[in-house]
Formats: C-alpha cells, structure tokens, sequence
C-alpha cells in the first residue's frame, strides 16, 4: 500500500515528534531512495535547498541522484520546535565527492505530516562546509546511527 500510515501520528507530542525525527534520520542514512520516500504522500512538496521536488517519484529521482553525488553519506537530526501536525529540526551530516573533499553540511527543516504521519511538505535550507578528513565527526559503519554516538547538542553543533 503506498499511503500506509507511518506512526507516530500527529498531533505530536515531544515524546512523539523525537520519535519521528528519529525514524526520518534513520531513514535517510539507509540511502535507500525507495525506501525514504514512502515516509512522504504521493503529493509531497518539497524545497532542498533552490530545488522544488513535487510528488513521491521526484523524491526518488531526487534522492537517487543525492547520493550518487554525496558518499559516504552520514546524518544527524534533531528536534527543534513541534506543534499538532508540524515539526522543525536541525542537522548535520557530512558526506564526500568523488574527488574525495569532505564537506559538512548544516541546515534545518520544517515539515507537515497528514493524518496518517506521511509527510506532504519539506521545507530545507542548506549550506555545506569543506571540512578536512580528520575533522570528521561521524565515523559510524554506513547506516543507522549507532544509539550511543552523540547528537548535534552534544557534539556543539
């Protein structure tokens, strides 16, 4: 079923809305495209960045394409703000070129959530930081972030 509902729900709670975050960051450092974009409805609007991103087979296309270019891809998220059925988070993940550069990239999100917790809006604003390789903070084996490795408040981003 391609809009099964994605608990936790809206409205949120802070216990819920951490939750979620959690799941989406989860998601994401998967880098599986098909798999992220079952998170969205089939309509979702996005902005990344000056790319405008309509329906879930653009997510896919776009998704794809993001980490064919950003390897080694590693993402943390965390909560901002909530209320009802919208979420803001922070984040950072670092990632590199086929060149081998490093970059950092910050930014914040804001999304809304339907009535079955699939997300219809993202808004992202970005901005990337060459970074050396010994300034990596996220060493991680590829995946999902291990429970015990700090976030973004713990590392003072």
């Amino acid at each position: 079923m391609t809009n099964a509902p994605r608990p936790p729900l809206p409205p949120f709670s802070q216990e819920t809305a951490i939750q979620k975050v959690r799941l989406a960051e989860d998601g994401w450092n998967s880098r599986d495209p098909e798999r992220v974009s079952l998170s969205y409805t089939t309509d979702s609007k996005w902005r990344n960045r000056a790319e405008f991103v309509n329906g879930r087979e653009a997510v896919v296309a776009f998704l794809a394409a993001k980490w064919r270019r950003e390897l080694d891809y590693r993402l943390v998220k965390e909560l901002w703000a909530f209320n009802d059925n919208r979420i803001a988070v922070r984040f950072t993940y670092e990632w590199h070129d086929d060149s081998g550069n490093w970059f950092r990239s910050f930014g914040n999100e804001n999304w809304e959530f339907d009535e079955l917790g699939l997300m219809r809006k993202r808004f992202a604003c970005i901005n990337d930081m060459p970074i050396r390789p010994e300034d990596r903070r996220y060493h991680w084996p590829l995946g999902r972030r291990p429970d015990d490795h700090p976030g973004l408040s713990e590392l003072g981003f």
